[in-house]
Order: C-alpha cells, then structure tokens, then sequence
C-alpha cells in the first residue's frame, strides 16, 4: 500500500501540471487530481499518526483531523476564489455526512468485524454530542431560519458574527479539554498507553512529508476546481451533488485511511476522534474561516445551507449522538451508519 501511495503520488501531480500546461479534457484532470489528492492524504495521514504515537489518542486525533482538514480547506478556498459558493457549502455539508456517517460508520465496522465489541471513551462521546449538537443544529440551523426574514447584508453580518463565535468556542474548548481538565479526560487515554507503538517516521521527516503534502495537495486542488463545472454538465451532476459527494470524499480521504487503519488495531478512542472531532473541527473552525475568507473574495459566502442540508446533518447527528454515548460499538452500528449514508447519498444524487 505505501509502495502503491508513493507511485500515485510522484506520476500523478507530474500528470495534472503536464495535463494543464497542454490543456487536456477536464474528465482527465478530474480523475488524476482525486487520485494524486488521496494518495497524498495518505501520507499526510500516516505522517500525523507517526507525530502523534507518544501524543495519546486525543492530541493524535487532534493532529489527524487538523491536517486531514488542511485537505479540504485548500480545496474550499479556492473553490470559493472560483465563486463557486454552492460547492464550497455542499462541500462542508459533505465532511460532516462523510466523518459522521462514513468515516466513523467504517471505523465502527472494519473494527467490529475483527473484534465483538469495540470501547471507547463515554465521557469524550458526551462532550463531543453536547459540541455536535451546538455546532450543527444550533449554530448552522438558526442563521437559516433568521435568514428568511433578512435581507442579503444582515444575513453575511448574521454569519460573520456566528463564525466569530464558532471559532472562539472551539479554541475555548480546546483549551478546556486540553489544558484545564486534561487529566479528566486523560484517565480514558490508559488502556491505549499500555501498547506503546514505534513511529513509522522520525519528527522530523514526518514534518517534512507534511509541508511537502499540504504544498503539493494546493497545487493539485486548484486544477481540480477548474474541472466541476465541466464535469457538472458532461454528467448532469449538480453542485449539490460534487459538493457533499465528490469533494468530500476527495478531501477527507486522510480521514477515512487513519481513522479505519485505528479502529482494526482496537484503538477506538483514536477512531472516534478522528471522525468526531474532525466534524467538530469542520462545523466550527473551517466552516467559519472559510466566511471570513470570502471577505477578500469577489463574492462573501454567507453560512446558510439548503434544507435537504440541514436535515442531512441533524439527522446524522442524532443519530451518531444515538450510537455512541454508550461508549460502545461492533459492526452492526457501522452497518447502520453506512446505510444512512448511502440513503442520503441517493437523495442527493436525484435532487
């Protein structure tokens, strides 16, 4: 699999810079981008599990997640520099559906095929449904509503204002969980500590590979957005559809490898901050960045959704909220969470 990630990745940003420079069909780029994107975030992935072995679960999820993110945040950038302001929202709808629903769906199912039954930390699941519920229902669904009776200026002051707030209570409660009460939380991190593993990198070339990663994934993903319009009308996809499918498939696919790779060592805790708080991190850090961004941008992208998007979220999110407080998972869990996703996937897909 490295060898396979190593060779995706040397011919396949060569591929997009030669396919660009000599104006190749967009279907082309399309595909040699998602690909070279994945194989990357490959590495980008095992680089950030080899920083974070001695971290602990929770600075390891922590780190995943952030760089995984970096992903889909260069790719919303300059999705949103193209004034593609539907796909960069599809798109953030798409991360949360895929870590809820799909990440954490395989998460729970790889790992439950291989054990009966999987734990993970009750005290981190309570804290992170109390931010999910915050974040998503909350901050995501109100500037929605008041959205009906605003006109365009207030609703961009309403979402700029939100966004503020997002980002400030995610630091506050990293600081919270990280600083202030982290012995409360380290007390789930022992079982996990017993089985110490040895980096695959040293610091110092998992640094490397990951600024490396990021530059190249930036490259790659600005040919990348130049190809959704063509590829919207060559097969009737629309915006809706490459946003929460596509892209976010594309863009978490850091995720979907690390997460997994945990959940089939038995190490859900790592899993399920991965997938969770990856969500978290999607809903108040990029989400709202990307408002403040817009700001510079020819066009200011308000933080309102569709309504097939809101209920696609708050559906997930009740029903992660659901499985996981329990602190407990096995496959029959993931199964569920991969079918509500194929679910909404379909009525994406038709709308």
């Amino acid at each position: 699999m490295n060898r396979v990630f190593l060779f995706l990745a040397f011919t396949g940003v060569p591929s997009v810079l030669i396919g660009s420079l000599l104006n190749w069909p967009a279907i082309p780029i399309f595909l040699i981008s998602c690909v070279s994107i994945i194989a990357l975030s490959g590495f980008i992935g095992r680089a950030t599990e080899s920083l974070a072995i001695v971290s602990g679960p929770r600075i390891g999820g922590l780190l995943n997640a952030t760089f995984g993110n970096a992903v889909e945040l260069i790719i919303s950038i300059f999705t949103l520099k193209a004034g593609l302001i539907g796909i960069v929202l599809a798109s953030l709808t798409g991360s949360v559906l895929g870590n809820l629903l799909l990440v954490l769906g395989f998460s729970f199912f790889a790992g439950g095929i291989k054990y009966k039954t999987q734990n993970f930390s009750i005290r981190d699941a309570r804290y992170n449904s109390g931010l999910l519920i915050f974040a998503v229902i909350v901050a995501f669904v109100i500037p929605e509503i008041f959205s009906l009776k605003m006109n365009p200026q207030n609703t961009v002051t309403l979402s700029i204002g939100v966004s503020i707030i997002l980002i400030a209570l995610y630091l506050a409660g990293l600081f919270f969980k990280l600083v202030t009460h982290r012995g409360v939380f380290a007390s789930s991190d022992k079982d996990v500590e017993k089985e110490i593993e040895i980096p695959e990198w040293s610091k110092n070339k998992s640094i490397i590979v990951l600024l490396l990663s990021t530059v190249a994934v930036a490259f790659v993903s600005e040919k990348l957005v130049h190809t959704f319009e063509t590829l919207g009308d060559r097969f009737g996809w629309t915006e809706l559809f490459i946003g929460v499918i596509i892209v976010a498939i594309v863009g978490n696919a850091a995720e979907h490898f690390s997460a997994i790779t945990m959940a089939m060592k038995d190490r859900m805790d790592v899993a399920v901050e991965i997938a969770v708080g990856s969500t978290l991190q999607v809903a108040m850090f990029v989400a709202p960045i990307l408002v403040i961004v817009s700001l510079f941008m020819p066009v200011t992208m308000p933080l309102v959704f569709t309504i097939p998007e809101l209920v696609a979220m708050v559906t997930a999110t009740f029903l992660v909220i659901n499985l996981c407080n329990d602190g407990e998972s096995n496959w029959f869990e993931g199964l569920t969470l991969l079918s509500a996703y194929l679910i909404i996937g379909i009525g994406f897909y038709f709308l």
